[in-house]
């Protein structure tokens, strides 16, 4: 079997060819799905990253010939399912990948078989109304609408019968919903607004204040403008914001992820011009900007602009850091901190910063857990998939137990929540943010 030993390349990616008519070719997608499920059968790296791959080996094993042929095509639908795109099998496990010969890019493959089943008007409706982000969080955040809401999402046998009729899982947390959204709390700065900057920064920052921080939880968004404001950097918001996309990429609805591209890109490529880095609390949406619209939208400059002003807000912090530029006079330690890194920050290859940047602090032991949540967003709120979510966030779970720590969060706050709600302890998680903030005492 040919590996990668001697290639000391780094893995690369390729552009979706998502408007060429052959990428919705179901016979080839077939053949291609084949073959690269025959190679990871032959590997088998990455069976403890989600149920994907556990799905993929099942069918194999259970299969008259061991082998792939042995498996149904119709049944590669059942892997396909189980993929909610983290990109950890690419970026962390597989040898195969990119400029390999081989050429596997099981997320990206994955992403196809979801776009022509969606193409196909396969996507159930339940499915097409959780991705809705934007009509979801208008709606609910009505304050009467919000209260109601967050008031029957405690009732369990409304969540009974949300299950029977919309496939929620009726033991899966659900976010509230805030009547007063981000957005609201923050100021819009005027575009001369001075910035001082230091290495790739240029110290002052656009928000993008995301759907879930907007509309379900503000608090870290105000922690953040508070922490980076404390730094002497700036921090405004785009004069108006849709989802960034990433729900629909999952779906594989390419024109609603390129009609909020539209919306989107414009006015953060403004920012940009005026002068502003712009950043996000959601990894999922900095991930979307910094690397799945590029892959989408090669050719368009803007796209691209705002590729390389996007950063992750502990990434950010660590680059002004090592300019001199952060501040250290932490008066307050945090203790132990068990910290998940969340899988869509850890693809963007940056590094542990978010560990980095809480190290900093005196009197704090950062322990840092590298295992998927399994929340995916929507994944763990499914019927037919909150067990293997619950399943998956178990190592994550068993790691904070040991440790016992002051604190316990992760970069993306439903995965944090998630991690809290199968604790089942009645303890709550912390967005790092919200433990810088708490450190520097402001």
């Amino acid at each position: 079997m040919a590996t990668r030993e001697g290639n000391l390349e780094a893995p690369t990616r390729h552009p979706i060819d998502w408007r060429n008519p052959a990428f919705y070719d179901e016979e080839a997608l077939g053949r291609e799905m084949e073959r690269v499920f025959g190679i990871c059968h032959g590997c088998r790296r990455c069976v403890s990253l989600c149920n994907a791959f556990p799905t993929l080996f099942d069918l194999v094993d259970a299969s008259a010939s061991l082998e792939i042929d042995g498996v149904a095509r119709d049944d590669y639908g059942k892997v396909v399912e189980h993929c909610y795109l983290c990109d950890l099998c690419y970026m962390t496990k597989c040898p195969y990948v990119p400029p390999h010969e081989w050429n596997l890019d099981f997320p990206h493959l994955m992403l196809r078989a979801k776009a022509v089943r969606h193409r196909r008007g396969d996507t159930p409706l339940r499915d097409r109304l959780l991705t809705s982000t934007d009509l979801v969080g208008r709606f609910a955040g009505i304050p009467i609408v919000a209260q109601t809401v967050n008031a029957v999402n405690r009732i369990g046998p409304v969540r009974k019968a949300m299950e029977a009729i919309a496939d929620i899982h009726a033991d899966a947390w659900l976010p509230e919903f805030s009547s007063r959204p981000l957005r609201s709390r923050l100021r819009l700065l005027p575009d001369d607004t001075p910035g001082e900057a230091a290495g790739r920064t240029r110290g002052k920052v656009a928000l993008f204040a995301t759907c879930y921080m907007n509309r379900n939880e503000p608090g870290p968004g105000e922690d953040l403008v508070a922490v980076f404001e404390h730094n002497g950097i700036p921090v405004t918001i785009a004069e108006k914001e849709r989802c960034c996309g990433m729900p629909k990429l999952e779906l594989g609805d390419f024109n609603a992820v390129r009609a909020l591209k539209e919306a989107n890109i414009p006015m953060l490529a403004g920012l940009v011009d005026a002068g502003w880095d712009l950043t996000a609390l959601i990894p999922s949406c900095v991930l979307m900007f910094k690397q799945e619209l590029p892959l989408l939208f090669p050719d368009d400059p803007d796209v691209l602009k705002v590729k390389q002003a996007f950063f992750d807000p502990f990434e950010y912090l660590m680059l002004r850091h090592r300019e001199g530029r952060l501040k250290t006079d932490f008066p307050n330690a945090l203790g132990k901190v068990a910290y998940q890194a969340s899988c869509h920050q850890r693809v963007q290859n940056i590094g542990p910063k978010t560990k980095e940047v809480l190290s900093l602090v005196p009197g704090t032991q950062v322990d840092i857990i590298e295992r998927c949540s399994g929340h995916d967003g929507t994944y763990a709120v499914k019927r037919e998939f909150h067990e293997f979510a619950m399943k998956i966030v178990k190592p994550v779970v068993g790691r904070i137990n040991q440790a016992q720590p002051d604190h316990y969060g992760s970069d993306c706050a439903m995965a944090g929540h998630h991690i809290g709600h199968a604790r089942a302890d009645g303890s709550s998680p912390e967005h790092p943010i919200t433990l810088l903030r708490l450190a520097y005492g402001i």
